[in-house]
């Protein structure tokens, strides 16, 4: 049973809740769409800031943190579909910030409704070229990750999972065999990676985290998200904003898709938004201050 209740407030989307945590006043609206499996906590250090200055909203997908889960396959179309469902509550414009697989939605979602959006941030976007037309190693990739994701769900069931992370978050270096060996000998690296990205977020968010990959749905609806992948970035690989819309790109590295500026992240890996929130704050009160001006 969960002993976390949300943050936010669970938002009926016609037969199914999704978790909505807003704060801040003022136009236009900020969205803040977080990557593969991960949830509107991991936005909560940007959060924070942006609300000093504007309106800002972040959510959890459907069957991540305090979401229900989906009823059909995670897709471009149906993810962009919840999101738009979630922002009757906000009028627009709406200012889109998407990290990862969440870059993959706010493009989708600014190419179908260009009239709602003035601004788009792309955190270290996922690449559409690199998951369609799909190679064979990108297949055996997805497949094992898919193959993991679910085997973490009946480690989860055992509370094995809650026991690990909070083991790590306390400092501990020592992980039972029993995790790497059920999970194929890579349970071990996935938690000591989930653990460090978790360890980057406020102190007071980690013990929601560890309950939420403490539960089975987090990691099936990461083994779905995995498995569909390939599909949502066909959806968009032509899922471009118009060019009226300005687009900012950080990433950690190397190129980026068109855009109106990017700009390297050089002390961040693939998590910008924790390692150097401070970049995509920046980002965000440029495109802001535009619509203003």
């Amino acid at each position: 049973m969960a002993q976390h209740s949300p943050p936010g407030r669970l938002v009926d989307i016609g037969g199914r809740r999704l978790h909505v945590y807003e704060l801040g006043h003022g136009s236009p609206t900020v969205v803040l769409e977080s990557g593969l499996a991960a949830t509107s906590l991991s936005w909560r250090m940007v959060q924070n800031e942006i609300a000093k200055f504007a309106r800002v909203i972040s959510y959890d997908r459907a069957g991540l943190g305090w979401s229900d889960p989906a009823e059909t396959p995670p897709l471009t179309a149906a993810l962009v579909d919840d999101l738009h469902a979630v922002l009757r509550m906000a009028p627009p414009p709406y200012v889109l910030v998407g990290h990862s697989f969440g870059g993959l939605i706010v493009r989708a979602y600014a190419n179908r409704y260009p009239e709602e959006v003035c601004g788009v941030v792309l955190v270290d976007p996922v690449r559409t070229e690199d998951w369609y037309p799909l190679s064979e190693d990108r297949r055996r990739m997805l497949a094992r990750g898919a193959g993991l994701s679910r085997r973490g769900a009946w480690l989860a069931r055992t509370g094995l999972v809650g026991w690990c992370l909070r083991s790590l978050l306390a400092g501990s270096r020592f992980l039972p065999k029993t995790i790497g060996a059920a999970a194929s000998g890579k349970g071990s690296a996935v938690m000591k990676r989930l653990a460090g990205e978790v360890a980057k977020m406020p102190r007071d968010l980690w013990p929601m985290v560890v309950e939420h990959w403490s539960a089975p749905k987090s990691f099936l609806t990461m083994a779905a998200q995995l498995e569909a992948l390939p599909q949502c970035a066909k959806e968009t690989f032509d899922a471009l904003p118009p060019e009226r819309i300005p687009v900012i790109v950080l990433t950690a590295g190397g190129s980026a898709p068109p855009a109106t500026r990017h700009v390297v992240a050089k002390g961040s890996g693939h998590w910008i938004h924790l390692d150097e929130p401070e970049l995509v704050v920046a980002a965000v009160r440029d495109l802001v201050n535009s619509q203003r001006d």
